[in-house]
């Protein structure tokens, strides 16, 4: 099924028309993940082939991009559902469009006696991001339920930047480390063990894997992008995905901006890619993406939601849907 939607994406490239181009400014962090696939997106002409001149800003934090977006000064930035939901209870009738449904990790190094997340009770625990993480979130929530404690009051959390803490983690001075997926990929490729993913987690709090908390965020109708153009990028976005998922001399010429150490983190930093990439969205999707955020809300509380107290389907742009 795979291998024969990739084999479609040049069709679907053929196809599109390329008169008038339309402008999409998408704001990006500055090392994250999605700059790989708008690199395919340009490198092979997609977003002109859909008719979107795509302009990328990279931006050095979250914070940075959310202001930018806020301010008008791009139609668009990568971020996930609760904050599109917290900022739709206030009024902002933003939409989103799932990017990847590969997550965070909780690692432990090679020799770590600890075999189940129960086990890291005690331990030194290094969290990215901070304590609203989500993957922190869904992890104590899970503890909680099947062993009755509060992760966060059985252990040492240090929370702090991924590469500051990757680092005290191969000192030694931290027993697991909750991670983001790429510092996840790299260390498995350095022989680091996964104890346990976001899905895994999720599943087990009763919901179902491979959820796209992570994706493309858009200004509302009239104040930034039009929705012709969305849909245009949007499907540049899926050619360029079916292209990094069929095409192993792609991940060759991304090899400088993955900046993969050695060829084993190249592969675990595709494979990882690869798993998140989701050929379908719809109906059950959606609801699979509600009941993630019902989780986390019910975790975080106001603290990480706001005002929203449910995911509403309308947040789902239209043409997210496929």
């Amino acid at each position: 099924m795979r291998l024969f939607a990739a084999a479609l994406f040049m069709l679907t490239v053929m196809s599109a028309g390329v008169a008038s181009a339309e402008t999409l400014r998408l704001g990006i962090l500055k090392f994250g993940t999605v700059a790989w696939e708008l690199d395919t997106i340009r490198h092979h002409g997609l977003d002109r082939a859909e008719g979107v001149d795509l302009q990328v800003t990279a931006f050095a934090g979250k914070q940075a991009a959310a202001i930018a977006f806020q301010g008008g000064e791009v139609d668009a930035i990568v971020t996930d559902f609760v904050w599109v939901a917290r900022q739709r209870a206030e009024g902002r009738m933003i939409t989103f469009a799932p990017y990847s449904a590969t997550v965070g990790a909780v690692m432990v190094p090679p020799e770590s006696p600890v075999r189940t997340i129960s086990e890291l009770s005690e331990q030194r625990i290094g969290v990215a991001g901070g304590p609203l993480d989500k993957s922190w979130l869904v992890l104590r929530a899970l503890i909680k339920r099947n062993h009755g404690f509060d992760l966060a009051d059985r252990s040492a959390p240090a929370f702090g930047a991924p590469p500051l803490l990757v680092k005290q983690f191969e000192a030694g001075n931290l027993d697991a480390l909750v991670t983001f997926w790429h510092y996840a990929a790299r260390l498995e490729a350095a022989g680091y063990k996964r104890l346990a993913d976001m899905n895994d987690i999720a599943e087990g709090l009763g919901g179902v894997r491979d959820v796209a908390l992570v994706g493309y965020v858009f200004a509302p109708s009239g104040k930034g992008a039009s929705d012709a153009t969305i849909a245009a990028f949007l499907r540049a976005s899926r050619n360029a995905k079916l292209m990094l998922l069929a095409d192993d001399a792609e991940w060759e010429r991304l090899r400088g901006l993955t900046r993969a150490s050695s060829d084993a983190e190249l592969a675990e930093l595709k494979r990882r890619f690869r798993e998140g990439i989701g050929l379908q969205f719809g109906d059950a999707e959606v609801a699979a993406s509600q009941h993630l955020f019902r989780v986390l809300a019910e975790i975080g509380g106001e603290r990480l939601t706001g005002a929203a107290r449910e995911l509403d389907a309308a947040a789902f742009h239209p043409a997210a849907r496929f």
